[in-house]
């Protein structure tokens, strides 16, 4: 399998001399040494292809599979159409709510004692996929922006509200 950064550049169509001057400061020989396993990518250079491959999944990508510390708390996000993202949030929201009652009881102590165990990892998955659910709608909103689908400026200007 081809490196991730290699499979981007290759499917922008450009050449490592190309892709030198869209990523201003990685050389060409930079990006052939990364492209090749020979050097370690820096997440700076992550995040300078990211923006200038229009490849916002890149940072998660390097995030979960590449860093250290990323690899152990950072789940790897696929990138979805809206209609799965929503029925996903949807369908662990719902199960949530079904759970929020066991979750006072077992934490209301502060003590996980080991009848409450079972329950408790159980609500742990679930908000887990809850946080993974958002971050994939994140990721879908920032594909979105690259794409010019959604106005940046708008957007950053109704966040702030």
């Amino acid at each position: 399998m081809e490196n991730i950064y290699k499979e981007l550049r290759r499917k922008m169509g450009l050449s490592r001399e190309e892709a030198g001057d869209l990523l201003e400061k990685i050389t060409p020989e930079r990006l052939e040494r990364i492209e090749n396993n020979k050097f370690p990518i820096q997440p700076e250079e992550v995040c300078i292809m990211a923006d200038k491959y229009k490849e916002p999944s890149l940072r998660n990508y390097y995030c979960s599979n590449q860093c250290p510390i990323g690899q152990q708390y950072v789940p790897e996000i696929k990138v979805k159409n809206l209609a799965e993202i929503v029925i996903q949030m949807v369908a662990s929201l719902n199960s949530m709510k079904k759970r929020q009652e066991r979750l006072i009881e077992i934490t209301a102590d502060g003590i996980v004692d080991d009848e409450e165990l079972n329950d408790f990892i159980y609500i742990q998955k679930e908000l887990e996929k809850i946080s993974v659910t958002v971050e994939a709608l994140q990721l879908w909103t920032e594909r979105m922006i690259a794409d010019e689908k959604i106005d940046v400026e708008k957007y950053n200007a109704l966040k702030k509200l």
